[in-house]
């Protein structure tokens, strides 16, 4: 679980440090980007770059723009800020220099500036740039937090305490300021002062970074109960599914071991500042300037596990998958996190269409943690992603094999193994899992949607089945394919009128999805709205859909839909009728893998 301040958190971070505004539509339209020869080219092709979050390309244009223009703040400006999120060190000082002599009040360069004379020892000056950041509420708790860790390395304790105590913020931003003052407490060995500043925190503020900090405090300090009490009450949680920290340091804790601080040094402490801020706006949505904080949090701690790990985490939002596999690869080995990230790796492989690469990589770690789950979930997941049912059915049922007693949490390896089996045409098989993943999570829309479906796929249940897919769209009214279900189940039946109703309210919800855009084609068609059929049909082509798919719809913009034998009445509460199975169906293939949680 991550703290995550109110959206205005990103706003005001943006205005306060004087970032332009992100990139058009149209300037991060999808392209090669061109060589380019002259100042405005190297600007927009860095613009466009930009868009693309391809921060490499965008630095190296911006500097192209620079050699014609070095006296240009904007230039300079988004300069830095590419070479920050690429983590260039060298030319990002070197940009900060010239930003402060163009535009003194970019508090994000000297937010840098800072970060940099911290780092060399220089306190003097770090305090005069952080003192400089913004006079929003951003800026101040940047600089708060900033300036109390600084007056820390310094063994100006109270000084450091003081600053903090004296800030009058919103809120959201009182976490911030109640976690580091306990932190600094902490590392200036002033263990009572830390508690009762831990104490102070509700408990919707111990959020995983709180909870290892407090459990470890806690258990330094003799209180093994109490740091005990913490990680469970954070398990509990999630479910009983504890963070991979939370459950290392657990075993730590019984195996006798006396933790170490999260925080053992000042520049530690002003890098989980950084991480802290840029861990919360990632979760906002604000993903450049999120990554600008988390490189500066790297600035200081290369090798640290969580920023590197929420820096793959943006890196994967933006779909940059060979960045996110870098910063994976940067997370030392042995720790808590090996597993979790070795998967990670393998998926964003698969993203770049590496398949075999990512299945020999989850193979091996397989065999290396043979009681593990998460592998054999993955592996099942790439290969259901790629319709090789038979092997995704193998996956998940030797990741079953290795669950004693499954739980709610365990509905997943049995919904994802019935859909594969489904596919295999294996129905007994199928409908025997999807029921146990119900018996296990009575209230999941996936599972009620898939075996609903397929009940009324295969003409039987029909009432029951109708049921349970109503009962999934009222569980997640917003979900396009669901929605098309209910849709497509009432054509699949003969209910043509109902059909249509929800039918377009499906491709509301998902108006670009060509398989959305081609069933309510065949609705219109069966309720006489010919010519609107034909208009959804051309829609669903223009949204790309499978080349077999493609020349269906083809076939019936040519000749339309053929017609249908005589529909018989089906019992039902509201004397529905059906006809006959079609071949063609759509329902949810959402995977619900829950994989990506892993670090948070």
């Amino acid at each position: 679980m991550r703290a995550t301040p109110p959206a205005i958190l990103g706003v005001a971070l943006l205005l306060t440090m004087g970032l332009m505004a992100g990139p058009t539509a149209a300037e991060a339209s999808v392209g090669d980007v061109p060589e380019t020869k002259t100042q405005l080219g190297s600007y927009l092709a860095g613009r466009l770059a930009r868009g693309h979050h391809d921060s490499m390309a965008a630095a190296t244009y911006y500097g192209k723009a620079l050699e014609h223009d070095p006296g240009n703040d904007v230039l300079v400006e988004q300069a830095f800020l590419m070479e920050a999120t690429e983590g260039n060190w060298s030319r990002v000082e070197e940009l900060a220099g010239q930003l402060m002599q163009l535009k003194p009040g970019s508090g994000v360069a000297r937010a840098f500036l800072g970060l940099a004379a911290f780092k060399a020892g220089r306190y003097q000056v770090a305090e005069e740039q952080f003192k400089a950041t913004g006079p929003n509420s951003i800026g101040e708790l940047t600089s708060a937090l900033a300036l109390a860790w600084t007056y820390q390395a310094q063994n100006k304790t109270q000084e450091a305490l003081a600053i903090l105590d004296a800030q009058r913020l919103p809120d959201w931003a009182n976490y911030f300021l109640r976690f580091h003052r306990a932190l600094i407490a902490d590392v200036a060995g002033r263990p009572s002062d830390a508690r009762a500043a831990y104490e102070r925190m509700t408990k919707n503020e111990r959020m995983l970074r709180v909870t290892l900090a407090y459990a470890r405090q806690a258990a330094a300090n003799g209180d093994i109960r109490l740091a005990q009490s913490l990680l469970a009450a954070n398990a509990e949680r999630t479910k009983g599914d504890p963070h991979p920290y939370v459950r290392a340091l657990q075993q730590e804790i019984a195996a006798g071991k006396r933790p170490q601080l999260l925080i053992s040094t000042p520049a530690e402490g002003l890098a989980e500042a950084f991480y802290g801020l840029g861990e919360a706006l990632s979760g906002e949505g604000s993903t450049g300037i999120s990554v600008v904080f988390l490189q500066f949090a790297l600035y200081l701690t290369p090798d640290a596990p969580f920023p590197l790990v929420t820096l793959a985490n943006a890196s994967e939002t933006t779909k940059q998958y060979a960045a996110a596999i870098g910063a994976y690869e940067r997370v030392p080995k042995g720790t808590p996190f090996e597993v979790n990230v070795e998967v990670r790796k393998a998926l964003n492989l698969n993203q770049l269409e590496r398949v075999e690469e990512a299945k020999t990589s989850l193979e091996q770690l397989a065999s290396d943690y043979p009681q593990d789950l998460r592998p054999l979930e993955a592996l099942g997941g790439i290969m259901r992603g790629h319709k090789r049912f038979a092997e995704a059915a193998e996956y998940y049922s030797r990741a079953i094999a290795l669950i004693d007693r499954p739980d709610s949490r365990h509905w997943t390896y049995f919904y994802s193994r019935g859909t594969s089996y489904e596919r295999l045409k294996k129905l007994p098989e199928a409908e025997a899992d999807l029921q146990q993943s119900l018996k296990l999570s009575p209230d999941q829309p996936l599972t009620l949607n898939y075996l609903g479906y397929t009940w009324i796929d295969n003409n039987r249940n029909l009432r029951q089945g109708m049921a349970m897919i109503e009962k999934a769209v009222r569980l997640k009214p917003d979900d396009g394919y669901i929605v098309d279900s209910l849709g497509w189940a009432h054509y699949r039946l003969g209910n043509f009128t109902e059909a249509v109703k929800h039918l377009e309210r499906a491709v509301e919800l998902r108006p670009e999805d060509a398989t959305l855009n081609d069933h309510l084609g065949d609705g219109y068609w069966r309720v006489g709205r010919k010519r609107e059929a034909r208009f959804q049909w051309e829609q669903a082509l223009s949204f790309s859909p499978d080349p077999e798919d493609a020349e269906k719809i083809r076939q019936k913009l040519e000749k339309g839909l053929t017609a249908l034998p005589p529909a018989r009445t089906v019992k039902r509460k509201k004397g529905a009728r059906h006809a006959d199975r079609a071949k063609n169906r759509k329902r949810s293939e959402v995977n619900p893998n829950p994989l990506f949680p892993f670090f948070q």
